[in-house]
């Protein structure tokens, strides 16, 4: 106790309670989990948008010699993810759902076996739908180069931005009424999705605006694919876990 205890005491424990109430204990320990979880949460949805986009570019690099996403339009894809997407995910605050599970121990992967379900699936989702839009957009569409490169980097940014949606929870179900009544994250969404909009319709061109319901429905489409998977069971324990078996 940080009022009541000895300077012996304290001196010798690892956690003092400066207020001498057991009900902070509780409070720091639903701020660490939700800490927790809110970084499992961001690293999911960078990971999974780092994958896709490195496949993207290696693949079309590969073959073509040539980047989808040029050098401004990758800057802005990180102000896009690294700032606005980040923070609202970022932004949960505890819940009596945070402290009914059981405790992360020291030896669990960060990453966990769900964690890698929905980023293996979203990635290679991603990539095959941008890949058939690289070598086979301007077919399918009657566009040009320059159209159909906009198409694949608006496509790029609205799957993202729907990623974000589905990353309310690490959990098996969706709650979209969890996404509905937070204002704050449907706020931070919806200035990322009016800057993507600038963005096109001033910087770029889009001589179609058919396209806009193109990019978002293919990215509408990651919303039934998250849900199929995370029907899938996956071991308990750690990926990483047979990996160290077979190395050793």
């Amino acid at each position: 106790m940080g009022i009541q205890g000895t300077e012996v005491a304290k001196e010798s424990s690892d956690i003092i309670i400066t207020d001498d109430n057991y009900a902070s204990v509780v409070s720091v320990l639903a701020c660490g989990r939700c800490v927790y979880h809110n970084t499992q949460k961001l690293v999911q949805f960078q990971l999974t948008a780092n994958v896709a986009g490195l496949l993207i570019n290696f693949a079309v690099a590969a073959s073509s010699r040539q980047v989808p996403f040029t050098i401004v339009r990758s800057i802005w894809l990180h102000m896009i993810m690294d700032t606005l997407l980040a923070l609202a995910l970022t932004k949960d605050k505890p819940t009596k759902e945070l402290m009914e599970k059981p405790p992360a121990g020291r030896t669990e992967p960060f990453i966990t076996n769900v964690m890698c379900r929905k980023l293996l699936a979203q990635a290679l989702y991603q990539t095959t739908v941008l890949l058939i839009l690289q070598f086979r957009g301007e077919a399918m569409f009657g566009v040009n180069n320059k159209v159909n490169g906009t198409l694949i980097f608006n496509t790029y940014v609205f799957c993202q931005i729907f990623n974000s949606l589905m990353q309310g929870r690490l959990r098996r179900r969706i709650s979209l009424g969890i996404i509905h009544t937070d204002k704050l994250f449907m706020g931070i969404i919806a200035v990322a999705v009016i800057l993507q909009i600038v963005t096109v319709e001033f910087l770029s061109t889009f001589e179609d605006f058919n396209l806009w319901g193109v990019c978002l429905g293919i990215a509408a489409i990651s919303w039934p694919i998250g849900w199929v998977v995370k029907c899938i069971p996956v071991p308990q324990k750690p990926i990483f876990h047979y990996l160290k078996m077979k190395m050793n």
